[in-house]
């Protein structure tokens, strides 16, 4: 059976190998035997109808090798009654040729038909076998071995077509998960170095306007741009090995630092709520990427970020007072937000992101 299933290159078995059930037209070896002994007269119309058979029996395999299922049932049809024929003719030995003309039920039918037509067939031989005088052993035995040989291929290949569309689906489900996991990537990439990127401007600019008054204090600011251009590179070699975020507490920490050097003000209001780690995780996330786009986008003077939490669940809200929408130009959502979404998204949440009523902007993080 493992050479069936198995094949020697490695590939899924298809509908060719059906042709390995040509041997099984030796079948009419007992026929042509007792006719070589002189049992069946006339000799040439034996000898004809056992290589009819068999050629009939090669022709229904190979046509359903080739996936012409229909063009099969014409020869099937062909060995049934030619089978028919010879039991009733000369019975005995004859009734052979009904094994066979099951498994050629088996490799040309499908669906429905498999079950009607082998049951057609076995009750056929069995009221042939009766008919020339078989006791209940042999009718049972060409009967069973009608049914059994048909029904076994059938179901078969019905599990080899299974398989092999298990084998598509999984191949499909691994290029999705390669395509998701590229997405994830990207937008952890993107959040990472967009934030640490911006907060590094920041620093740049005040690094300009120190440097000609107080060098000192320009040098403690180059000093952070150094301190933020090494963690940004700890923080993508974390990302490439699936970082996914430093948490809600460690970003907050973050972004004091970084709008405090905007100039930007910080109000920070943080329930005492215990979150999952990929909630914390994912309103790190949620707080690096709205700081970025407050220092970036807004022009704002103040912000607010605020964690709420209920029976259904907890809120996050990231509110500035500046005068242009904390999105790039546009008013679209950019990349940060767009992935941001859809990390919400995954984990059941919703997110809504726009101008508030008396000025600036809010974004708005709900998780179950």
């Amino acid at each position: 059976m493992s050479a069936w299933l198995e094949p020697p290159d490695g590939r899924p078995y298809h509908a060719l190998d059906l042709r390995r059930l040509s041997p099984f037209c030796l079948m009419v070896a007992g026929p042509v035997w007792s006719t070589v002994e002189g049992h069946y007269r006339p000799v040439w119309l034996a000898w004809t109808v056992a290589v009819l058979g068999a050629g009939l029996f090669v022709a229904v395999v190979l046509l359903a090798a080739r996936g012409r299922g229909r063009a099969a049932w014409l020869p099937l049809a062909a060995l049934g009654a030619l089978s028919a024929a010879a039991c009733l003719g000369w019975g005995a030995d004859w009734f052979y040729l009904f094994p066979l003309v099951g498994l050629g039920c088996g490799a040309a039918l499908t669906g429905r038909a498999v079950p009607r037509v082998l049951l057609a067939c076995t009750a056929l031989v069995a009221l042939l076998s009766w008919r020339d005088g078989a006791g209940i052993g042999e009718i049972m035995a060409f009967a069973w071995g009608t049914f059994g040989a048909g029904a076994v291929l059938a179901a078969f290949l019905h599990l080899h077509a299974l398989i092999g569309e298990l084998a598509r689906t999984r191949e499909k489900l691994a290029r999705a998960a390669v395509a998701e996991e590229r997405l994830r990537f990207s937008r952890d990439l993107h959040d990472l170095l967009g934030h640490t990127l911006s907060v590094m401007v920041v620093k740049a600019e005040a690094v300009r306007r120190l440097a000609p008054r107080d060098p000192e204090a320009a040098a403690g600011q180059a000093g952070d741009i150094e301190v933020l251009g090494r963690e940004a590179l700890t923080q993508v070699r974390a990302a490439v090995t699936g970082y996914r975020g430093r948490g809600l507490a460690a970003e907050l920490d973050s972004a004091r630092v970084a709008l405090a050097d905007a100039g930007v003000a910080l109000a920070v209001e943080v329930a005492e709520v215990r979150l999952a780690p990929e909630t914390d995780a994912l309103y790190g996330w949620a707080v690096r990427e709205g700081t970025t786009n407050v220092i970036r986008h807004s022009r704002a003077s103040t912000c607010e970020i605020s964690l709420a939490g209920g029976e259904d669940g907890t809120v996050l809200e990231i509110r500035d007072d500046g005068s242009a929408q904390t999105a790039p130009a546009g008013g679209a959502h950019g990349h940060g937000l767009r992935g941001l979404d859809e990390r919400v998204a995954a984990a059941g949440g919703t997110m809504s992101a726009g101008p508030r009523p008396g000025g600036g902007f809010v974004l708005r993080i709900e998780l179950p």
